[in-house]
């Protein structure tokens, strides 16, 4: 089955070109592949950025057999330098060949940047339409203030959920946990987040926003990307001390 995503971006007026090509992607075409890159934000780099990231989408295209508008992009690091594509287009076969089920912890070592740790967390619960795993990595540790921060975060679930409703859970878990969260008070250009919805559970698809499948779902969901954000936030770079205000 075609999965449905939902994603997130950064509210900063300065967005990063993978920020700004992910939405048009997200507005054009159902989404097959997260293409993530560390080390190179991809942000402050003008047109040049641009053919960055849609050159990566395109080469991760070609290679699995899809559209350039089906490869979302993601890029995180340094501010304000040319992302190199060949290096990121030379590992997609490798990539490939290790993409399995389970990577999920190899994906949250990959992507960390300054994070002295992987961030992850999975959970499973009961529907009444039957059994389903949520799944979430994330990484970030500074320039961390509500409004999304450095910080990329993907969360996956085999539930079968329309789009419309899939986007309103994600929003509503972002609000309630990573928009409130600060190490240092900065925000940045290329914050992220997304939610997959693979359908592989096998139940009738979520649909109604007051059914009790999809308030109980909605509050896992929101469960789960509270304890990812904490990560972030006690990962802080020289955070000694964390705070929760109530």
């Amino acid at each position: 089955k075609q999965a449905n995503v939902a994603a997130v971006f950064t509210r900063n007026r300065f967005r990063a070109a993978p920020v700004r090509l992910a939405e048009a992607h997200l507005q054009t075409s159902a989404s097959r592949y997260l293409v993530i890159n560390t080390g190179n934000a991809n942000a402050g780099t003008g047109s040049a950025g641009e053919q960055a990231a849609l050159q990566t989408c395109q080469a991760v295209a070609e290679r699995m057999g899809c559209t350039p508008e089906q490869v979302l992009p993601y890029s995180t690091g340094v501010i304000g330098e040319l992302l190199p594509v060949s290096p990121l287009i030379e590992a997609l076969p490798s990539a490939a060949q290790t993409l399995c089920p389970d990577g999920w912890a190899a994906a949250a070592d990959g992507i960390r940047t300054t994070d002295l740790r992987p961030k992850g967390r999975s959970v499973q619960l009961n529907l009444s339409a039957g059994p389903v795993t949520i799944t979430g990595i994330a990484k970030g540790s500074g320039m961390i203030r509500p409004d999304m921060a450095t910080m990329l975060a993907f969360v996956a679930t085999d539930a079968a959920i329309e789009p419309t409703l899939l986007r309103r859970l994600l929003t509503s878990a972002v609000s309630e946990s990573f928009n409130r969260i600060t190490v240092d008070g900065d925000t940045s250009t290329n914050d992220a987040c997304a939610l997959v919805a693979t359908q592989t559970a096998g139940h009738r698809l979520i649909d109604d926003p007051t059914s009790p499948d999809a308030q109980q779902f909605s509050s896992a969901l929101s469960d789960l990307c509270d304890d990812l954000a904490e990560m972030l936030a006690r990962d802080g770079e020289g955070a000694t001390k964390f705070v929760r205000v109530i």
